[in-house]
């Protein structure tokens, strides 16, 4: 080889290593869920009174599942003079009056529920929780999101828990509404299956850092206070009073058989806006939280697995420079044969890709999921992960270099609610929608480029690095493709709209 070729491999192959790292925490994630997989969390004993509980509802521009997230808490098992239920809308449209509406059904029926309304976003929804908390009763607080369902018996599972009075939060698993409205969503319901079913299953069974999801949770009042409180310089709110809370000595339960359904975002451009917020907000709260984990007192277990916990998202900014450096290592490396493969890259794909295999494989099997149900899709989870790469890199490069951006929330269409997980809404109803951005020209790009290298392998009749150069050819075409076909179809709509009075006139 070359200098240059050198260079290349030599760099190609400390990226390889970086993924690795990140894939061997995957297994590890697995190994310590199934050796604690029967450690399960049992409440220490009954309340002589039931405790109050206050149910906050964070909503912003809800129109679509408002009324069902209201109608659904309304339901809820407590005894009514030891509950109370806040809607806390910051919306502009006409949510409010569907909320005041619902809100006034409801404590027409004897309901203790009560509409706050602010005229500022401050804080987003750290605000308003914040806000709501300010003039709360309860000594525990639910919290759900406008987008969830939760079960009738949710507080009757989740509060007994509490007896234990180091406990400072309960988290339910969440459900999927509409998991089978298509491809995306299945593949977002097996992501979310790996760190619900599989990540929290091994962290909190273990005595490990887990945190609080922001919704389909109960807090108790005393840890939010003792933690800080609800802080809004970050956009994960609830990962950064997490970790607050169990620095403090707050101890975390995790119901894993607790489910309560939830409503996936049914457009590419939905997805990445929430990940993209996911993904920035987690690197902010590790530039926060990680010098005081550091210094904690506690065992090193607990640190070490913080760290790569709030980390994880940093392998997004490995993935770019390796899908641009795969095709050029596969040109400079095709004329020494396969023993390089064999000996450096079939290993480090074992690390870096068959872990992501065997962790969602394994979430699928833990809900009993027949073996063609548990494989058919990991290769698009695989493919959609790497799509992602792009939009989540700049996420973490955004946070690493502090530069803010405002709450992106994540549309809500109220669909597969009731219609089998078919959509409800035709896109000429939908009123919500993620903001188109460049990215998709990015990663089209990328798909270009892997192209290249699949016709130059298939050409030179090497097939060694072919799989794994089409599962980043397909990933960054998926996902460029359909965020490109969203924003010219909400193009068409917006101008549809707007030529209509016109029309009309």
């Amino acid at each position: 080889m070359s200098t240059t070729e050198i260079a290349v491999f030599a760099a190609y192959a400390t990226l390889l290593v970086g993924l690795s790292v990140f894939g061997i925490h995957r297994y590890a994630m697995a190994i310590l869920y199934y050796r604690h997989k029967y450690a399960l969390p049992t409440p220490r004993g009954r309340f002589e009174k039931p405790p109050r509980v206050t149910i906050q509802l964070p909503i912003f521009n809800e129109m679509y599942v408002t009324e069902r997230l209201i109608d659904s808490v309304a339901r809820i098992e407590w005894p009514r003079e030891s509950l109370e239920i806040q809607v806390l809308d910051d919306s502009t449209d006409e949510t409010q009056g569907i909320a005041r509406a619902c809100v006034e059904r409801h404590r027409a029926a004897g309901l203790d529920i009560r509409y706050v309304h602010r005229t500022n976003r401050k804080g987003f929804k750290a605000g308003a929780l914040e806000n709501g908390l300010a003039t709360a009763t309860g000594e525990l607080v639910a919290i759900f999101d406008a987008d969830f369902v939760p079960p009738a018996d949710f507080l009757v599972r989740a509060i007994p828990h509490f007896t234990d009075p180091k406990v400072g939060v309960v988290q339910a698993r969440w459900g999927h509404i509409n998991r089978d409205a298509s491809l995306l969503a299945e593949v977002q319901a097996i992501l979310l299956d790996g760190h619900f079913v599989i990540e929290h299953g091994a962290r909190s069974r273990s005595g490990r850092f887990f945190n609080f999801n922001g919704t389909a949770g109960v807090w108790r009042r005393a840890a939010i206070e003792e933690g800080g409180g609800w802080q809004h310089d970050t956009l994960t709110e609830d990962l950064d009073l997490s970790y607050r809370a169990q620095m403090k000595g707050w101890r975390f339960v995790y119901l894993k058989d607790l489910v309560t359904p939830a409503e996936l975002p049914v457009e590419m451009n939905a997805f990445k806006a929430q990940q993209h917020r996911w993904a920035k907000g987690s690197i902010q709260v590790a530039l926060k939280i990680l010098p005081a984990l550091r210094r904690a007192d506690l065992p090193a277990h607990v640190r070490r697995e913080g760290y790569l916990h709030l980390t994880a998202n940093l392998a997004y900014l490995m993935m770019i420079p390796l899908a641009i450096l795969l095709p050029v290592t596969v040109v400079v490396r095709v004329s020494h044969g396969p023993l390089e493969v064999l000996l450096f890259d079939l290993p480090m794909f074992a690390l870096a890709s068959v872990s992501v295999v065997a962790f969602y494989v394994a979430s699928q099997a833990e809900q009993g999921r027949t073996l063609w149900q548990r494989v058919k899709h990991i290769p698009m989870v695989m493919a959609v992960g790497i799509g992602l790469s792009v939009n989540q890199a700049r996420a973490v490069v955004e946070a690493l270099m502090g530069y803010e951006t405002g709450f992106a929330r994540t549309p809500k269409l109220g669909d597969g609610a009731a219609r089998g997980g078919q959509p409800v809404r035709s896109l000429a109803q939908r009123s919500y929608r993620a903001a188109a951005t460049f990215q998709p020209l990015v990663e089209l790009g990328l798909a270009a480029y892997m192209t290249y290298g699949v016709i130059f392998l298939v050409r030179r009749e090497e097939y060694w690095s072919l799989p794994f150069l089409i599962l980043f050819q397909i990933g960054y075409a998926y996902v460029g493709l359909w965020s490109v076909y969203e924003g010219l179809r909400g193009t068409v709509v917006r101008w549809a709209r707007a030529l209509a009075p016109a029309a009309a006139e």
